[in-house]
């Protein structure tokens, strides 16, 4: 058995998974991020004591983070949604719990979890792009996980592909997740809306309130034919081709799975991404990757942690 955690800034999510990648036992708690990490730790260490008291051969404990760990030392080199920075968090873990502890990127430990669960590891070269409030990235190559020397690489969302209207949080200009996140395109609609645009389909669901808005709202009304909420699709769809062809063109993987929030628009998005791609295709003869939507949602963080901890064990 092993243990997977998927931290976020909102819950932290623990779970007693088997070796076949089976959630066998679940437990979430509330992050509350302004208590400081050692309160956090503490809370992680409790969860991983109590699934442990259901199973007497957990071998190690997988993490998931928003953000940039060393996986070589454990240290948790930069987490902006926690306000974390040099986090010692596998020495402080392992002096806690006494069992192995892995730590990477929460969208790298998903990949792990489509890759080798959902897709039953059939393919060695794959992609995740996980578009949610931000754009996390996962990378499988020749069957390794990759996250690069210094615990830095996969940061797809952080690929510059543009110039945009505001500065993402990295601090720099033009990153894909500012145009291709839950977040972007809420930023971009209400942008449109400020600036005299109008989409009666929106704002009726929305409830009069710009505040409102969510990315559901905007496909469910792109879907409807809204001339606005597709204007904002459009572009979503413009800049993610663009980083997928960017990707394809180093990496030339065999599949590229979509998660996240953005993920539930489906085949609607997917047609789309795949036009587009058409055009952009810089060898017009060659297959591209297979564009398809992660099986796992909600439960990815969890089994992919866990996994994580069974590759590196």
């Amino acid at each position: 058995m092993f243990i997977g955690i998927d931290l976020g800034g909102t819950n932290i999510a623990g779970g007693l998974v088997d070796a076949s990648g089976q959630i066998v036992r679940s437990i979430s708690k509330p992050t509350l991020v302004e208590r400081g990490s050692d309160a956090i730790i503490a809370d992680i260490a409790e969860i991983i004591q109590t699934l442990r008291t259901h199973s007497e051969d957990v071998e190690s404990v997988g993490i998931g983070i928003p953000g940039i760990a060393d996986p070589h030392t454990g240290v948790v080199l930069a987490c902006v949604n926690l306000n974390w920075y040099d986090v010692p968090l596998r020495e402080k873990l392992e002096t806690i719990v006494g069992i192995p502890v892995f730590i990477d990127n929460d969208a790298t430990v998903a990949g792990v979890a489509e890759f080798q669960v959902a897709q039953k590891g059939q393919y060695t070269n794959a992609v995740i792009l996980t578009l949610g409030t931000g754009v996390g990235g996962g990378l499988l190559v020749n069957g390794e996980v990759v996250s690069g020397h210094h615990g830095i690489g996969s940061e797809m969302g952080h690929m510059i592909i543009g110039e945009n209207f505001y500065d993402c949080n990295c601090g720099r200009n033009g990153c894909l997740e500012t145009f291709t996140s839950s977040k972007a395109i809420i930023k971009y609609t209400k942008h449109l809306l400020e600036n005299g645009e109008v989409s009666d389909l929106i704002m009726t669901a929305a409830h009069g309130d710009i505040n409102n808005i969510n990315g559901q709202i905007i496909f469910d009304a792109a879907k409807k034919g809204d001339a606005l909420a597709n204007k904002v699709v459009d572009r979503l769809v413009k800049y993610l081709s663009r980083g997928i062809i960017n990707i394809i063109c180093v990496v030339d993987p065999e599949i590229i799975l979509l998660g996240g929030g953005i993920s539930n628009a489906g085949d609607f998005l997917v047609d789309k991404i795949k036009l587009a791609l058409e055009d952009l295709k810089y060898y017009k003869n060659s297959a591209l990757a297979k564009i398809e939507i992660a099986k796992l949602k909600n439960d990815a963080g969890i089994i992919g942690a866990a996994i994580y901890a069974k590759m590196h064990q």
